[in-house]
């Protein structure tokens, strides 16, 4: 990530230069969580140098960026881009290991709070009966989030990023967009069989000039437009979802992440075993699967109670 670079101790700089090389690669999405991480350093301390960041600087921090209303949880997302350029800079010795002011007795940076975002198979089944107006968003809405379902809780992203020639016979295979640059040399591929529900949806939205399966992206569009068009179609899947699930019933804030998180639950009370999920996902750890599926281990524990006493 440094190579060819003159040594550099500040920080900011090689923010920009790290974003910069992003965002010619295409990870505009990376690049723009590096770009907040970046900018509310820099309200914090508009000059930042490498040996300047121990442990009390990220107390410090973490304090201030709190008195400000912020959560705990956009605390370590701000901070993850600032651990991984450390990390970095240490391999191209920019800076030393024993500076490094992350980890035990050090500073730790805040887990995200593992909020359940599973719905149960009677909401699931509420949104898949609902009869949308055809050829309208709330259909598109309600055919890509049950595609999502279907198709291994692929998120909207991966579903936009769908060629015709994704597809082998009955299966659709694919490597997530997502872990294509972090894990360039173990990426998963996944194998999503084709149900007739994932037939008849590509049926409704194939285009026979296009070599997308569905008309979100158009052929010879650079990074940067796909990136924003994405974003607004994923802006408009999750607005009406939203609505659907409101006239269902269902008293959630129902999102595209919701049907990744479904999938995986619902394989798991199926009798799945946690390698299997993992594999459908396409995650590279399994402590990524396990963190999906923390809440329905806490409700089994309460299933199993209530058997013990089944007296």
């Amino acid at each position: 990530m440094f190579s060819k670079r003159k040594k550099a101790n500040n920080v900011y700089a090689i923010y920009d230069q790290v974003i910069n090389e992003m965002t010619k690669s295409g990870r505009h999405g990376t690049a723009g969580n590096y770009t907040c991480s970046l900018n509310s350093l820099k309200l914090f301390k508009p000059k930042l140098e490498f040996k300047e960041v121990t442990p009390k600087f990220l107390n410090d921090f973490e304090k201030w960026f709190l008195a400000r209303g912020r959560s705990i949880s956009t605390v370590g997302i701000y901070l993850r881009p600032l651990r991984a350029i450390l990390n970095t800079a240490i391999e191209e010795n920019y800076m030393s290991r024993d500076d490094y002011p992350f980890g035990k007795r050090r500073y730790q940076i805040p887990a995200s709070k593992n909020i359940k975002k599973a719905l149960t198979l009677e909401e699931i089944g509420k949104i898949y009966n609902y009869k949308a107006i055809p050829e309208t968003w709330w259909q598109k809405a309600q055919d890509m989030w049950l595609f999502s379902y279907f198709a291994n809780g692929i998120n909207m992203k991966d579903i936009a990023l769908l060629k015709k020639d994704n597809i082998e016979g009955d299966y659709i295979r694919l490597i997530r967009a997502k872990t294509q640059h972090t894990n360039r040399y173990s990426s998963k591929q996944i194998s999503i069989y084709l149900s007739d529900d994932l037939k008849k949806i590509i049926k409704r939205y194939s285009m026979k000039n296009s070599e997308y399966l569905f008309p979100i992206l158009i052929e010879g569009q650079d990074d940067l437009t796909q990136h924003k068009l994405i974003a607004q179609f994923i802006k408009m899947v999750n607005e009406y979802i939203g609505k659907i699930a409101t006239e269902v019933g269902i008293n959630k804030h129902i999102t595209t992440y919701h049907a990744r998180h479904s999938f995986a639950t619902v394989l798991k009370r199926s009798g799945a075993s946690t390698e299997m999920i993992s594999e459908s996902l396409g995650h590279s750890s399994m402590s990524t699967t396990a963190s999906y599926l923390d809440s329905f281990e806490d409700e089994t524990k309460k299933e199993i109670m209530k058997v013990l006493k089944n007296f």
